[in-house]
């Protein structure tokens, strides 16, 4: 969270935007300081998660998510689902209840991720601001937090930061590596539609259940195997959908 601060900091330095920082309404403020506990709670869960040998389940969160995003989107912003979309909303839905079904408990990890992720997409998507600008913002109200964190562990014996070099640099690219993802989610919430912007949150829980499977060892069982086959059809649905609809409407008139 620091070091995203300080990259998000240099880069609005560079293209002269600091003032926009100033000239942010008091309730844009709040509403990003919303936002930003939505996020870090989403990252702590997530950190705690993989730490705990719990990827599969941290997939499983990111894999509902976009679920809970189109939902959202219809329910709040009232977004219309086609006939395809709708079809693939059942498909995907059916995929992730069989791996809610076969998991045989409450993931709660799981449904912590995908609700704070999907109400954090909705909020940015509804705030007036740009993306570099109220993710500097989010950042700046939690690194405060983030430093007395760090100062305590350091003091206590129990921090990382700062112990070898290589390990010291794998924290300083971890805050470019977590702020780019974001300025393209929050670029992404401001063009499309969250049920679009939420089929596309697939792409990282795939990835991420891959990393799970064949990096950290974790098995592949039939359970997966038939959620993915339910998911990415239903992605392949929403995705030919969104692209015919356009061109059939244009024919039409």
């Amino acid at each position: 969270m620091v070091w995203s601060l300080v990259f998000l900091g240099l880069i609005l330095t560079l293209q002269q935007r600091l003032s926009e920082l100033r000239k942010l309404p008091r309730r844009q403020v709040l509403a990003l300081l919303a936002t930003a506990l939505l996020l870090s709670f989403n990252w702590g869960l997530y950190i705690y998660g993989v730490n705990t040998d719990r990827v599969v389940e941290t997939s499983l969160g990111y894999f509902i998510n976009p679920l809970v995003s189109v939902m959202l989107g219809f329910v709040v912003l009232r977004e219309r689902l086609y006939r395809g979309q709708q079809i693939a909303v059942v498909i995907a839905t059916l995929g992730v209840g069989y791996f809610i079904w076969q998991f045989g408990a409450v993931p709660w990890i799981a449904l912590g991720l995908a609700g704070t992720f999907a109400l954090y997409g909705l909020l940015r998507k509804m705030v007036a601001v740009s993306p570099m600008v109220g993710l500097a913002v989010e950042t700046a109200l939690m690194t405060p937090v983030a430093l007395l964190m760090i100062a305590y562990w350091g003091a206590t014996g129990t921090g990382s930061f700062g112990n070898g070099l290589g390990l010291t640099l794998l924290f300083v690219g971890a805050g470019v590596a977590t702020s780019m993802p974001l300025l393209w989610f929050n670029n992404a919430a401001k063009r499309l539609s969250l049920a679009t912007l939420g089929f596309c949150q697939y792409i990282a829980p795939s990835i991420q259940l891959m990393l799970g499977v064949f990096l950290y060892q974790e098995p592949f069982t039939q359970t997966h195997l038939v959620s993915f086959s339910f998911i990415w059809t239903a992605l392949l649905i929403y995705s030919s959908s969104s692209l015919l609809r356009p061109k059939l409407t244009s024919m039409k008139s």
